[in-house]
């Protein structure tokens, strides 16, 4: 039931919170109660961190000037290190350096003694013998420093008293401070496992709103047949609420719904029940009963089994499904259905479709993935992505250009789907190339910018083409050798 489709977006989804997450520096609050103390801890706290960025060679403003620390050994390991791309691009960290005015001079006579007590430590040494470093790691080393070097080093101290507010306490405070964010700096195998997860159960999610609404006829049904009963008992019933047309309740569709033996047994491991949701079945009775589709239906002299399949199939099509009061409650039950509605809503009207045509009137579930290389695709797509992102984004800005895109005002969404399309196209050679190039132009187009998919398109194009002529892609165009 689930297709392609749907698992490309739910690994879009998942990519675009695991890639914004993952940058994330949560950079603490001034304190509210500003004693001396706690307000040069701050401003403590702010220079640690500024002076991570200037360690790394880092400008920490567009006119600062960085000062030749060529000559120190470890500046080529940690020059690039993905924690200092993520701190030097936190917006936040930006506008308190305007805020509090910090610009670290009181500190560069001592930056490159500092630079030099770095490189010689244990600690960078064991650093630079890694040939493949990750967040965790420069986490490690970072928070490492700050505690043996910066922390103790008194060339350093003095350089922090010249602070007119330098108190010890607000010294060591705002040191330790800065060791927490970067401990508390989202850990990327934490986030990967909890992404894979997310995915997996949204797909999950998506398997269980497809046998929701495949419940909802029933709903609809029972009300209407309560509100016939109801009116029998009015005071002064009418001839029709006494001899009513009851075509609509007698359905044969509605008791091989209730008798579907996938469905039930489905249901019976994954709970599913309209029954707080009165007003919405209301909602959606009151407009069915109004509509052209149920008047030729209970107007019709005969029906059988594929005319009474065909009715619901129709008001799924035109009154169910793009029903304002059914996305509501929809999004009120899950955060994964948002996005699911429209493409899970194919997968029941081909039930619908195919339950019509069944010689033994029976509702038959879809399984929940196609075959066994569909239910491992998403998770392959995902994982691999986040292993090549970054030499994927290398790719990607390669061949942007410059004149016609901005490239530090490109949307996170346009990077996370150029990502993921490049992904597929060389992690799934079964994959036709203009498959891929269709599905990710489409997906731009409705969940990034109105210029995405011009976007995603160009740079697809040329990323396509260098990897042919590289020998990495094999596929063509037309998906000929």
């Amino acid at each position: 039931m689930i297709n392609r489709i749907l698992i490309r977006i739910k690994v879009i989804q998942m990519l675009y919170s695991f890639m914004l997450t993952r940058s994330d520096f949560r950079i603490q609050e001034a304190p509210v109660k500003k004693s001396r103390d706690s307000k040069f801890a701050y401003e403590m706290y702010l220079d640690t961190l500024l002076l991570i960025l200037k360690l790394s060679g880092r400008k920490i403003s567009p006119k600062d000037e960085i000062p030749n620390l060529a000559t120190a050994q470890i500046l080529p390991a940690i020059s690039n290190a993905k924690m200092i791309s993520s701190l030097a691009s936190n917006s936040e960290l930006q506008e308190l350096i305007t805020k509090y005015n910090r610009d670290l001079s009181q500190y560069s006579d001592c930056l490159i003694y500092l630079l030099d007590e770095i490189s010689e430590s244990a600690a960078a040494k064991d650093y630079s013998k890694k040939r493949k470093k990750t967040i965790a790691e420069d986490v490690s080393f970072w928070s490492v420093i700050l505690e043996t070097i910066l922390l103790k080093d008194e060339k350093f101290i003095d350089a922090a008293r010249r602070n007119e507010d330098f108190t010890i306490a607000g010294f060591e405070s705002g040191i330790q401070m800065a060791i927490d964010t970067l401990r508390n700096f989202y850990d990327v195998k934490s986030a990967m496992v909890n992404s894979r997860r997310s995915l997996q159960d949204s797909l999950e999610q998506a398997y269980k709103l497809y046998a929701g609404l495949l419940l909802l006829p029933v709903d609809i049904t029972r009300l209407r047949e309560e509100q016939i009963e109801t009116a029998k008992d009015k005071y002064l019933p009418t001839a029709d609420d006494l001899n009513p047309n009851l075509k609509f309740i007698e359905n044969s569709l509605i008791g091989a719904i209730e008798n579907s033996k996938s469905l039930n047994e489905y249901l019976k491991e994954n709970p599913f029940s309209w029954e707080n949701d009165y007003y919405l079945v209301k909602a959606l009775l009151d407009n069915i009963l109004k509509s052209d589709i149920y008047n030729g239906y209970m107007s019709a002299k005969e029906t059988d089994f594929q005319a009474d399949c065909e009715f619901w199939r129709n008001l799924f099509k035109e009154i169910i499904l793009p029903s304002d009061a059914l996305t509501e409650a929809l999004e009120s039950r899950s955060v994964y259905w948002n996005d699911d509605i429209s493409i899970v809503g194919t997968f029941v009207l081909k039930t619908l479709r195919r339950t019509a045509t069944d010689s033994d009137h029976s509702l038959e579930l879809m399984p929940m993935f196609k075959d066994e290389e569909d239910a491992v695709f998403g998770e392959t797509l995902f994982v691999d992505a986040i292993n090549n992102a970054d030499n994927y984004r290398e790719l990607i800005d390669r061949f942007i250009n410059e004149s016609q895109w901005d490239t530090e005002r490109i949307a996170l969404m346009d990077i996370v789907i150029l990502t993921a399309a490049i992904t597929e196209l060389l992690s799934f050679p079964a994959i036709p190339v203009p498959v891929t190039l269709n599905e990710y132009i489409e997906i731009a187009n409705y969940y990034s910018s109105p210029r995405s998919g011009q976007f995603i398109n160009g740079v697809l194009f040329s990323v396509i083409n260098y990897l042919r002529e590289n020998g990495q892609l094999q596929k063509s165009f037309d998906n000929k050798k």
